[in-house]
């Protein structure tokens, strides 16, 4: 809980309140909160949140990141109180979009949460891309072509669920899946129905409680040219996917029939 007492000593001094105040407003005494500031007493969870609330920032925050060396201000917020994403910018205040390399892309649902990762990526600058929070992911296997292996897919960060639009393609950060690049269909009341543009894939369905970001789809990077062959071994994908189609048609009336 060091990180806790540290913040919350800086938040205390920022806002330039003496501890009585604070603890004053926590219902706790002053000496029960300096208990906090000093680091040698622990608050139990209905503490923690009193302070949350007080300092509006929230609890993984506070426990979790030297909030002194990320300013609150820098910060782009994320749903369901989660802890804060700091935003990099260049010296001339370009705002930075932070690449996931491909060999660490699992490691990523690891440290989306922490600011020392996201700081430790490489970045570019795309100047027509503004107004919004961006990053790019790489993309696996074939079932969102043209995109291949080497490909990035750059996301805007969105808050809401209320911004998904269908037939729109998004990136998704899942604790099952992990990165997962598809296009959204529709909502459920506990989840959100998903499919990829190569129909050899099934739609399904993402549930809610595992949807940890949604990036929108902003902008491509290949860094691999497609071959002519690999066109045609598509193509040959989507005759068997037509032929399966057609085949389950024919199953289907003759059991009607």
């Amino acid at each position: 809980m060091s990180k806790l007492s540290d913040n919350i000593r800086f938040l205390r001094a920022r806002k330039e309140l003496s501890q009585q105040k604070i603890a004053e407003a926590l219902m706790i005494s002053r000496i029960r909160y300096a208990k906090y500031e000093d680091g040698t007493s622990e608050p139990p969870v209905e503490i923690l949140l009193r302070l949350s609330k007080y300092f509006g920032v929230s609890i993984d925050l506070l426990v979790s990141v030297d909030i002194r060396k990320y300013p609150l201000e820098d910060m782009l917020n994320l749903s369901s109180n989660r802890i804060l994403i700091p935003i990099t910018v260049d010296t001339s205040g370009q705002n930075q979009i932070e690449i996931i390399p491909q060999k660490a892309s699992m490691g990523y649902l690891h440290g989306y949460g922490d600011p020392e990762y996201i700081e430790s990526l490489q970045t570019i600058s795309l100047p027509f891309l503004r107004n919004g929070k961006f990053r790019a992911f790489p993309a696996y296997g074939d079932s969102m072509p043209p995109y291949k292996d080497g490909t990035y897919i750059v996301g805007r960060y969105i808050e809401n669920l209320s911004e998904l639009k269908t037939d729109k393609t998004y990136i998704f950060i899942t604790t099952n899946d992990g990165i997962t690049y598809k296009r959204f269909q529709f909502n459920e009341a506990d989840g959100i129905c998903v499919k990829s543009d190569n129909n050899f894939y099934e739609p399904y369905k993402i549930p809610l409680d595992d949807i940890k970001e949604i990036w929108e789809f902003a902008c491509s990077i290949s860094t691999e040219e497609y071959e002519p062959e690999e066109f045609s071994q598509h193509n040959i994908q989507q005759l068997f996917v037509e032929i399966k189609k057609d085949l389950n048609k024919i199953n289907t009336d003759s059991i009607k029939n």
